[in-house]
């Protein structure tokens, strides 16, 4: 198995595991936290990529945009999380799961 594969491979293992983790979790810190391993998955397939130009020297695309990636990550994870307070804080429950949250003030009542 070269380089390439067990990247590749990891890099699809860690994707999955976050995809699924963001499906069935209703809490929202798990949900970033998901984000933020799928996100790795990709960058690790991006760094999978490069090593595949022929040659010593590895395409450097991808090592830009994995850089960029993680700029934005960190940014949207610390976004992500500033609201996640602000629902707590606002509602009392961290979680997205509808029957947890009581309506207060719904304008059916």
């Amino acid at each position: 198995m070269s380089q390439t594969d067990l990247y590749t491979l990891a890099g699809s293992a860690l994707f999955v595991i976050g995809l699924y983790a963001l499906i069935t979790r209703p809490h929202l810190i798990h949900k970033v936290l998901a984000l933020n391993i799928s996100s790795a998955g990709v960058f690790f397939i991006l760094v999978g990529i490069a090593r595949r130009v022929v040659g010593p020297v590895p395409d450097p695309l991808p090592h830009a945009m994995v850089l960029t990636g993680i700029v934005v990550t960190v940014s949207a994870t610390a976004y992500a999380l500033a609201l996640a307070k602000a629902i707590y804080t606002e509602t009392g429950v961290a979680a997205l799961d509808a029957g947890d949250i009581e309506n207060e003030g719904d304008p059916g009542e």
